[in-house]
């Protein structure tokens, strides 16, 4: 077993970088209250916090996170001073402990074997009292943000270039960003998993007085997604034990996870007037009340929430979350600075430049956002969220360049068998062909189209394009059949029905192009007023740049 003692005296420049390192490792699912380790998740992790007079500290908080930053375990020290981590897997380790009043204590790079215990001790130093007095709490590598969100606004105007087909494709992205998720660690669902699970819940109902029981069982429904069960266990322990705040807080994320906002907005409110008494603050409240006030309509709030838990844990998952509620309510310069600065901490996090690459997108900068999301796929080859990133941009955009077409073709290579991996390589091909007499192109392409619809046979854009392929060698028996089929899948898809129109009068059916550009008008018309709708819905941040930050300029 191994013991290291740390102090938190360090160089400014090293205590940052050491806090921001990613470590290459996977977390334990969830914290570890009572789980049951494989042989994948045996390692342990302990040790004792103390202070510069060697007296334990209790009540501190330890952090264990990740590489990217993305999975993060948290204990608190109890009157002894003493934390512990278990069921961890095999890997590399940042240790971070921290408690008002006193510097943080950083221990970077803590390798662990697959079974092995290590014992690493750390010593808390005074805060300086400058750093004591300050309003804020800020951490010392924390850089002021050069905007400020002053207020929301309803959105008439997008103010933005291209089609309408391109500002809808940039809203959808900009959606579909804010929902990225880290890369998750889930463990299977051993038989190890089942028997801790029972032998838990046997132990909160035959103790149902019992904190401990009561808060172990119910912490782990709400990793595992069943928050709405936990709702009685942890309601019982927070009220076995009012003023701990584990347990408020374990309370509030299974209200909100359940989706009762107004309850989880309420018991955050109470659990931050508290700690404000108490003179303590914790990042984790701000960023789970930043979800709450979104999911509530209140974005202002939200946005507020997010910037004071990255400005007190400038962590992967805080300051994405900042920089996709800026990019959802169209902040694009305050998203581009916030992913940037994301990056910068995290490289390794492949969200994190996909968020920067649709941010630039959504500004209408092509060349920068497709450069970030090339980087995004080269960095986890196997990630599949770039290339479907990229592969929508293409879908809408004239020019490809070549760095885009060659990770379209990676990502086939990679996954043969994926049908939307297909499909975005054969647009890919279509697009940059030289013309109708490009035959070995056009080969290729057809190829790649007739395996993705086969791959799956709903695909409607892959018909579509099939179609239109069968449309320029003039060949419209097959090019209205493959349109047809793309209505049958999506009849929504309103390019299909107007296609299909211009097939019918190639070939002399009128009344039937007459009625397919009467679909399209129609399906037009409502996707217009939907997205029109939608914008409406989705307030726009007010904003201020105080001085144009260099990461505003395209690389």
């Amino acid at each position: 077993m191994s013991r290291f003692r740390v102090n938190a005296h360090q160089p400014r420049y090293l205590r940052t970088a050491t806090c921001l390192l990613a470590v290459m490792a996977s977390l334990a699912p969830s914290m570890v209250h009572g789980q049951s380790a494989d042989r994948m998740e045996s390692a342990s992790l302990q040790g004792l916090v103390r202070d510069s007079h060697d007296r334990p500290v209790a009540a501190a908080k330890v952090y264990l996170q990740t590489e990217i930053g993305t999975k993060t375990l948290t204990a608190v020290t109890d009157s002894e001073g003493l934390y512990h981590f278990a069921a961890l897997r095999a890997g590399v380790y940042i240790l971070r402990v921290e408690k008002a009043g006193y510097d943080a204590a950083i221990f970077g790079r803590c390798a662990l074997g697959g079974k092995e215990t290590k014992k690493i001790d750390l010593t808390l130093k005074p805060a300086k009292a400058s750093a004591q007095s300050g309003s804020t709490g800020t951490p010392e590598f924390y850089d002021e943000p050069q905007f400020t969100v002053a207020g929301v606004t309803d959105t008439t105007q997008l103010g933005g270039h291209g089609s309408d087909t391109v500002v809808r494709t940039r809203e959808g992205l900009a959606r579909e960003t804010a929902s990225l998720k880290p890369l998750a660690d889930v463990s299977p669902h051993t038989s190890a998993a089942t028997a801790a699970e029972k032998s838990l819940r046997e132990a909160a109902e035959h103790e149902p007085a019992s904190f401990d029981a009561n808060y172990r069982f119910g912490t782990q429904l709400v990793d595992e997604g069943k928050a709405r069960e936990a709702l009685p266990y942890l309601d019982r322990a927070s009220q076995l034990r009012p003023g701990d705040y584990a347990a408020s807080y374990a309370l509030a994320r299974a209200h909100a996870d359940a989706g009762d906002y107004p309850a989880a907005r309420t018991r955050l409110r109470a659990l931050q007037t508290v700690q404000d008494k108490a003179g303590q603050e914790e990042a984790e409240l701000h960023h789970l009340l930043g979800d709450v006030e979104e999911k509530l309509g209140n974005p202002l709030k939200a946005v507020q929430e997010y910037e004071r838990a990255a400005e007190m844990s400038p962590s992967e998952p805080n300051l994405f979350d900042w920089g996709a509620e800026l990019l959802m309510h169209r902040a694009m310069e305050p998203a581009i600075e916030v992913f940037t600065k994301g990056n910068h901490l995290f490289p390794h996090s492949v969200r994190m430049l996909v968020g920067l690459g649709v941010s630039w997108y959504a500004r209408g900068s092509y060349e920068p956002a497709v450069q970030r999301l090339c980087e995004a796929s080269d960095l986890n080859p196997d990630d599949p969220s770039p290339y479907l990133f990229l592969g929508k941009i293409q879908s809408v955009e004239k020019t490809q360049p070549d760095a885009l077409v060659e990770r379209l073709r990676r990502f086939v290579t990679l996954r043969p068998e994926n049908a939307t991996a297909n499909y975005y390589y054969a647009v890919s091909l279509w697009k940059g062909r030289k013309g109708p007499e490009d035959g070995e192109t056009l080969a290729q392409v057809q190829s790649l189209l007739e395996k993705a619809v086969h791959l799956d046979p709903r695909l409607g854009p892959g018909h579509l394009q099939l179609g239109i392929l069968y449309s320029e060698r003039r060949d419209f028996s097959e090019a209205i059949s493959a349109y047809q089929q793309t209505i049958e899948v999506n009849p929504s898809l309103e390019e299909a029905h107007y296609r299909l129109a211009q097939a019918y009068r190639q070939t002399g059916q009128k009344l039937k192009a007459q009625e397919e550009l009467r679909v399209y008008d129609q399906i037009s018309k409502s996707k217009a007023a939907d997205a029109e709708r939608e914008r409406h819905e989705i307030q726009q941040f007010v904003y201020t740049l105080r001085d144009r930050p260099s990461a505003l300029q395209p690389q």
